[in-house]
């Protein structure tokens, strides 16, 4: 969690937001400065609004001020992915102490205080509309909360106009106790994962890298990982921490490589002490932060600048089999890779079908696809054939997929 933005400008700055559903609109007036370069006239329905000019895109740089007007500074539609780790608006009257009268180190920054839920929600509403100016069409957002506030930001999010993807719970493998011994020890967070719009077909999710590197496996949407101590945990020259909810790079580590390509700009408008700036770096990613506060902007500069990239060939992105070129199993017959009338089988022999010639299988009298054959011959809906039928050759027992794959080599060697 990092810091929200105080409205008042540096260098004599003055702003008003007034803000309607999927939009936001921000006055601004600067003593003598009426005719600046520096600032764009735009008119919505008949009033004047003035936004600062565009700028470059600040790659790798750590923007330091007001969130919002940092996000407007930007070009549109510029970023490829957003994490999002706002105020929390913890709500805390009073301090926290353990049993033994030592008090908690909690979450009590003027920056997550607000007077009121509608306050909450205005100034989400702002930063959220910001936000999704500069996401590109099939860019996506993560935002982390509690239940402090992540139901009001989804809420937002929709009326917005973001399309909800997946909800992803973080589960805490040492989560602060509960001292009060009044409710369930808070274990978790959770993420909202959305994309700009619903719309958004081509958003990345690196689904095959997740699950090779899951043991085949579907990665789920529960992830149980220990929240940030030991050496990761910035803290200065008295022992303190640096930021009082800095998040663990293993969370970020798998929100970047699940959702974002090597080369991609990443933005985080709550940059904190730049977990999402060092994750980035370390693989190959491009980072924009905005921050506030330049006592935590100083911190993750130069947390960023001791990062070592991993080298390419650690964090290139496998090539998925959406993205490879389509071989039917018919070309694989006509091919001469597998003859009609072959017989193919299922991994523990229980089932077998006949190879046609027209590339089709034969399962008795009936006729159909690997992949109907395949689902028919096992009772179910669906069946990825694929990988369910196998060929014998020389006593062994191999995957039809394989020669769908020797195909494709075959292809890409011909197109080079």
């Amino acid at each position: 969690m990092s810091v929200h933005p105080v409205f008042t400008l540096r260098n004599a700055y003055s702003h008003l937001f007034s803000c309607v559903p999927g939009v936001c609109f921000m006055r601004i007036a600067r003593a003598g400065m009426a005719g600046s370069k520096s600032q764009i006239q735009v008119k919505r329905t008949g009033s004047s609004v003035v936004r600062p000019a565009v700028s470059r895109l600040p790659l790798d740089e750590i923007v330091v001020g007001d969130c919002v007007e940092t996000l407007l500074s930007l070009p549109e539609q510029s970023v490829d992915l957003v994490f999002a780790d706002p105020p929390y608006n913890l709500q805390l009257e009073s301090s926290l102490s353990r049993p033994d009268q030592s008090v908690v180190d909690a979450v009590d920054d003027d920056w997550d205080k607000f007077a009121s839920f509608a306050d909450y929600d205005a100034f989400t509403r702002k930063w959220l509309s910001a936000t999704r100016r500069v996401m590109k069409r099939d860019a996506t957002i993560f935002v982390i909360g509690s239940y402090h506030n992540i139901f009001r930001v989804g809420s937002i999010m929709q009326d917005l106009g973001f399309w909800i993807l997946n909800d992803v719970v973080w589960r805490k493998a040492n989560p602060m106790p509960n001292f009060r011994g009044r409710r369930f020890t808070n274990a978790h967070e959770t993420m909202i994962w959305a994309a700009r719009s619903a719309d958004a077909k081509g958003y990345t999710f690196n689904y095959e890298a997740l699950k090779a590197g899951n043991e085949d496996c579907q990665v789920r949407s529960d992830w149980f990982l220990p929240i940030c101590t030991g050496g990761e945990r910035l803290k200065d020259a008295n022992g303190r921490k640096v930021h009082p909810t800095q998040k663990p790079e293993a969370l970020l580590g798998r929100v970047i490589m699940s959702t974002s390509n090597p080369g991609d700009v990443v933005l985080d408008p709550f940059f904190g002490s730049g977990t999402t700036g060092a994750v980035a770096k370390r693989l190959g990613r491009s980072f924009i932060g905005a921050e506030r506060d330049e006592t935590y902007a100083k911190a993750a500069r130069d947390r960023i600048a001791a990062v070592t990239p991993l080298p390419p060939e650690a964090v290139s992105t496998a090539p998925t089999r959406r993205s490879e070129p389509r071989v039917a199993f018919a070309s694989v017959v006509e091919s001469g890779l597998l003859a009609p009338g072959a017989v193919l089988r299922d991994d523990k022999k229980r089932y077998s079908a006949v190879v046609r010639a027209d590339g089709s299988l034969a399962l008795g009298n009936v006729i159909g696809s690997i992949h109907k054959i395949g689902a028919l011959a096992q009772g179910l809906p669906a069946c990825n054939g694929w990988t369910f039928w196998n060929f014998e050759r020389k006593g062994q027992m191999l995957s039809i997929d394989t020669l769908r794959s020797a195909m494709r080599a075959e292809m890409k060697e011909a197109a080079e």
